[in-house]
């Protein structure tokens, strides 16, 4: 394509309330997040990052309040070591908990509930701060892996959000491929391909995701390959393309009511200060 690529987003949305998150990216060391009222479809941006945030090894607490990221600026002698975990009152990026890593392996985690996270720790992890009132979980309350890195917990989150793996193959050697199937309604069902290589399309990150959509009347699903992530949410399917967010629903003639929610793409960076 020619010019700038469009921002680059992943959402995450609350399992227990009409809240979530968008991590926005772009250029590629800005980063923001930003809240999303599911409700009314409102957006208010939280705080910008000089650096990367792991959008696959972060996750959102079921009542919408407390985020959970794994982040690095490079600033490798510095208090944080340069790359961090962080628990943060979404949708800021303050941190209430903190554990500085020193490198780019494992981190992040997922919130088992409320009250209780896992850290996707490895090793190297120290806690710096602890003012966010949560409980770490210490052992593993999984009983399948992945690895320590994205898919290691993105995998996880998936599935505890009603995705069903359906099945794991490699493509060449240096790639993997990974479906989940999602139901949307008693005709539709979204599917998702989320790649881990190194040979990536231009744009895209080693970890991609792909999406289609398979109607029970059709054999052939039918392939978004714009989308780069999308969801079922509360009946309607929301998904992300080109730096900006949409919302649907299906019925039996397809995808119908398709509205544009919010471009993100004009959004610049700008030091922005948590309210607590």
């Amino acid at each position: 394509m020619s010019g700038p690529f469009p921002a680059r987003l992943h959402v995450l949305l609350a399992r227990d309330a009409a809240t979530g998150v968008v991590i926005r990216r772009g250029p590629t060391r800005k980063v923001c997040v930003i809240g999303w009222n599911r409700s009314n479809d409102s957006f208010e941006v939280g705080q910008w990052l000089y650096g990367r945030i792991y959008e696959r090894r972060c996750d959102l607490s079921p009542d919408g309040k407390h985020f959970l990221y794994f982040a690095m600026n490079g600033r490798w002698d510095s208090e944080v070591l340069g790359s961090w975990t962080a628990v943060s009152r979404a949708p800021y990026l303050k941190a209430t908990g903190l554990w500085p890593k020193g490198d780019c392996w494992n981190g992040g985690g997922l919130f088992i509930d409320n009250r209780e996270f896992w850290l996707n720790d490895g090793y190297g992890h120290k806690q710096f701060l602890d003012g966010s009132g949560l409980k770490q979980r210490r052992d593993y309350p999984w009983k399948d892996s992945y690895g320590g890195e994205c898919p290691g917990v993105y995998y996880l989150r998936l599935q505890r959000d009603g995705w069903e793996l359906t099945g794991r193959e490699s493509n060449g050697k240096r790639s993997r491929i990974t479906t989940f199937r999602k139901r949307i309604n008693d005709r539709w069902t979204l599917l998702k391909r989320a790649h881990e290589t190194i040979d990536h399309p231009v744009g895209r990150g080693c970890y991609f995701d792909e999406h289609a959509l398979k109607s029970k009347d059709q054999d052939t699903p039918l392939p978004l390959h714009e989308w780069e992530w999308a969801d079922v949410d509360a009946g309607r399917l929301v998904w992300a393309a080109e730096g900006k967010l949409f919302s649907g629903r299906l019925d039996a003639k397809g995808l119908t009511s398709s509205k544009m929610l919010h471009d993100f793409n004009d959004l610049a960076y700008e030091r922005l200060t948590a309210p607590y």
